[in-house]
């Protein structure tokens, strides 16, 4: 039986294949391992390649064509301008090439996506894929926050246009030109266009950066809303009350300035000095006073109205102390007014009367000749006729000055005195009094000069050989004397002008005894011996009367 299915083998064995060399098999197994391995591999890889070409090419194309369309519009640079504050044609930024950039490279990082997982790396493509899904995860909030960005704009836009067009009817730039007389360095249609745009922007941020859901700066911004729209109303109204105010104000100076000029009102301010010329009429002085009159008290209800206590309450102390002391400044300007009007007539008419007393011939008298020359002749200006004339005042003219001056400084004195201020009425006492010791300084030296001059003509007259050299010495020592009396009545430096003028008679007397000591000393031997003769007895005796002789 074993023999058997031997012998039935035996013809397998002999058609099966014969045993092959053992480097044969290893190479064919090796080969065959990697070409199972690396036909995937290479297909994988030439079609990872080919999504990546592919990729790119779309990407190219996407790209060109946002740049293309982006180049026919305008609104982009507009946007870009506007964030980077330049002007249109001045540095524009190529808006077109950084989002043309930005789209090639977001379509190619979702080709190197797709190329990774080709190759089955998603080990690598994970991050990129998880950057991109971030990406695209914010797409959504980034388009809302770009739409509420749009509407604000256009909003914006539209309201600072109105705006614009509604306040060009008033003609706020202009009338405020013609009130100033020169142009404003700024537009308040603009400056009020401007707000208005920008506080549309801001109450718009908050629901952006909610869009963005960005809460770190959304809580500030949300807390500065709320605040802005807390005083909103209390700006309003103050804003109001001020406008309204100040065009009732205007209105009202514009009232009295014209009923003050056609009562005459500028008559009379002209008769007081005040140039019409330059605005200083005296009506145009009295609407103004009218107008702050009135804004004070607008001023006061607009700060009320504003309820902001940092701001107001100081403010409104200022304007109530104001208020109470305008009484006071009205009757000190009064004062002032009326007694300029009085000093102006008591003035002239002590002019005119010293002038009739021939007062203007006080230097000749005083013997200052220099000063009696006679006044030059009025040269008025034609082109500018309210120039005052510059002339020559004559001596009664001074005098009369002089009394309106001091009439003035006695006004002012009333004037301070109302207005209690203490230190500035101590201060003009003070230059009262001065004034009235150098008045009554030269009032003794124009006397001292007077006698001096008599005793220079007495001497002059008397006719005696020494008279001129004699006259002119008392003339020089009156005058030293009446200088040293007017200082001290001025009280400048009496201590001083008390030692010089006590060492000047001190020097004069020893002088004089030097002179007559030195120069009569022969004489008074002389007097002295016969003095001493006197009392000298006689020691010779009488001798007999002896006849007289005869010649014969």
């Amino acid at each position: 039986m074993d023999r058997l299915w031997c012998i039935a083998l035996i013809p397998k064995w002999t058609t099966a294949d014969s045993p092959k060399p053992l480097a044969a098999a290893d190479f064919q197994a090796v080969t065959q391992s990697l070409g199972n391995s690396l036909g995937p591999s290479i297909l994988n890889l030439i079609g990872a390649i080919a999504i990546l070409i592919l990729f790119w090419i779309g990407a190219t194309i996407i790209a060109g064509g946002i740049k293309a369309i982006l180049s026919r519009t305008d609104l982009d640079n507009r946007v870009a301008n506007w964030a980077m504050g330049t002007q249109r044609g001045e540095n524009e930024p190529p808006v077109e090439q950084w989002i043309a950039a930005a789209v090639y490279w977001i379509v190619l990082l979702f080709g190197l996506v797709a190329f990774l997982n080709a190759l089955n790396l998603q080990v690598v493509s994970a991050p990129i894929n998880a950057f991109l899904g971030q990406i695209f995860s914010y797409l959504p909030r980034l388009g809302a926050a770009a739409v509420l960005f749009g509407v604000a704009w256009l909003l914006a836009t539209v309201s600072k246009s109105l705006l614009l067009r509604g306040l060009s009817r008033f003609r706020l730039d202009d009338r405020l030109a013609e009130q100033t007389g020169e142009e404003s360095p700024f537009l308040v249609n603009e400056t009020l266009a401007n707000a208005l745009y920008w506080f549309i922007f801001l109450f718009f941020l908050p629901l952006i950066l909610d869009a963005l859901e960005l809460q770190g700066p959304l809580e500030p911004v949300q807390d500065l809303m709320s605040k802005i729209l807390l005083y909103l109303p209390n700006i309003i109204t103050a804003v109001i009350i001020g406008v309204v105010g100040w065009f009732v104000a205007k209105i009202v100076r514009g009232l009295v300035t014209n009923l003050l000029s056609a009562g005459g009102i500028d008559r009379l301010g002209q008769r007081l000095g005040l140039n019409q010329t330059q605005g200083m009429s005296l009506s145009s002085i009295a609407g103004t006073i009218v107008y702050v009159l009135i804004l004070i008290p607008i001023a006061i209800a607009a700060l009320n109205a504003l309820k902001i206590e940092a701001i107001s309450a100081p403010a409104i102390s200022m304007l109530e102390q104001i208020l109470d002391t305008l009484p006071q400044i009205f009757t000190a300007i009064a004062i002032l007014v009326v007694f300029y009007i009085i000093g102006r007539y008591v003035a002239a008419f002590v002019s005119s009367i010293l002038t009739g007393l021939g007062f203007n011939g006080i230097f000749s008298a005083l013997g200052l000749q220099g000063f009696s020359q006679p006044a030059p002749q009025t040269i008025v200006d034609d082109e500018n006729p309210y120039n005052p004339p510059t002339t020559t005042r004559t001596p009664s003219e001074w005098v009369g000055l002089i009394v309106w001056v001091g009439i003035m400084l006695f006004a002012t004195v009333a004037a301070v005195e109302v207005l209690d201020f203490a230190a500035l009425n101590a201060i003009v006492a003070g230059l009262l009094l001065i004034f009235g010791k150098i008045l009554a300084g030269l009032v003794v030296f124009a006397i001292g000069l007077y006698l001096a001059n008599l005793a220079y003509r007495l001497v002059l007259s008397s006719g005696t050989s020494n008279a001129q050299f004699l006259g002119q010495f008392a003339r020089v020592a009156i005058i030293i004397f009446v200088a040293a009396m007017a200082l001290q009545q001025m009280g400048i430096a009496p201590n001083i002008v008390n030692l010089a003028f006590g060492l000047l008679l001190g020097a004069i007397a020893v002088a004089i005894a030097l002179a007559f000591g030195l120069g009569g000393r022969d004489i008074a031997a002389d007097d002295i011996r016969s003095f001493l003769s006197s009392f000298r007895k006689p020691t010779a005796k009488p001798t007999a009367k002896q006849p007289p002789r005869s010649d014969v």
